[in-house]
This record gives structure tokens, C-alpha cells and sequence, in this order.
């Protein structure tokens, strides 16, 4: 399974707006992750959209997280990064070439999608088992909080 570089910027992203005492700038996580203002500022407006993060207005304005971090998933910013469509997609080839099957043979899902299928609903299960809190519970916190209370550059 394949997820874009979004998913792990979000990510970050989100364990430091969960320690972060208010609004945090995009050129601010920008530059604690050293990564593109940019191409952030696309993957914040997504997480944006999907109701994770808001944006505020203003001189001290930046993202905050809408709820508390221990009520949003891994899943929850895989999907608003990348989408909640599966990650395999049945295109029916034993309908194709010259080992085609009949349509009225391949009413139910072949071993290979279904095996794939029901890797997926593991994936996701064991996403939605993390928290946004799990993961901040992992970081070095009192470094973390030292670098969001410096002034940015």
C-alpha cells in the first residue's frame, strides 16, 4: 500500500497542533518539519475540508485541531489526505484474453479481490486504532513544547 508524502506530513502536523496552546501558523509547521509551506498549506486545507483542523483568521491566526486529539485516527487524516477509496481496485481481468470467464460466472468477488478486500479492512482497523494522541504520547513532548514556544524564524 502506497500513501502519499501528505499522509505523513499531515500526520506530524497534527501531533504538534495537539500540544500547540493555539493557533499554529502554516509557515510555522512548515518550518519545524522542513518541508514545503506550499505544499503544506494544500495538505492543511484538506485536513481542513475534512473537519480535522480550522483554520483561524488574524495576526495569531494559524490551524488549531476541532476536536480533542484523542478522537482522531490515523484513518481519519489517511482519508482526508488521500481519499477513502480502496486502495485495490477490481477491474474483472478473468473476464478478459482468452481464459475470459462469462459475466454470469463472476457474480461474486474473485479469491484475489476478496483476499484483497479483507487486507483492507485490516489496514484500516488497525488505523482507526491509533489516535492523534498515540502518536503525540511517542514524541519527545518538553522538546516539542520548547521549539512551539520559540519564536519562529
Amino acid at each position: 500500500m502506497k500513501l502519499s508524502g501528505g499522509v505523513e506530513w499531515s500526520l506530524h502536523c497534527c501531533v504538534v497542533l495537539s500540544q500547540a496552546q493555539g493557533p499554529v501558523p502554516t509557515a510555522r509547521l512548515a518550518e519545524l518539519h522542513g518541508v514545503s509551506k506550499t505544499y503544506l498549506a494544500k495538505h492543511l486545507r484538506a485536513l481542513a475540508q475534512a473537519g480535522l483542523v480550522n483554520p483561524t483568521e488574524g495576526r495569531d491566526g494559524g490551524y488549531v485541531l476541532t476536536r480533542p486529539p484523542e478522537d482522531i485516527t490515523v484513518l481519519d487524516v489517511v482519508q482526508a489526505v488521500d481519499g477513502k477509496e480502496p486502495a485495490f481496485r477490481c477491474t474483472e481481468i478473468r473476464q478478459q484474453g482468452i481464459l475470459a470467464a462469462p459475466p454470469e460466472q463472476c457474480l461474486a468477488p474473485c479469491g484475489i479481490a476478496k483476499v484483497m478486500a479483507d487486507a483492507e479492512k485490516v489496514w484500516r482497523a488497525s488505523l482507526s486504532g491509533v489516535t492523534i494522541a498515540d502518536l503525540a504520547a511517542t514524541l519527545d513532548l518538553p522538546a516539542l513544547e520548547k521549539v512551539l514556544a520559540a519564536p519562529s524564524n
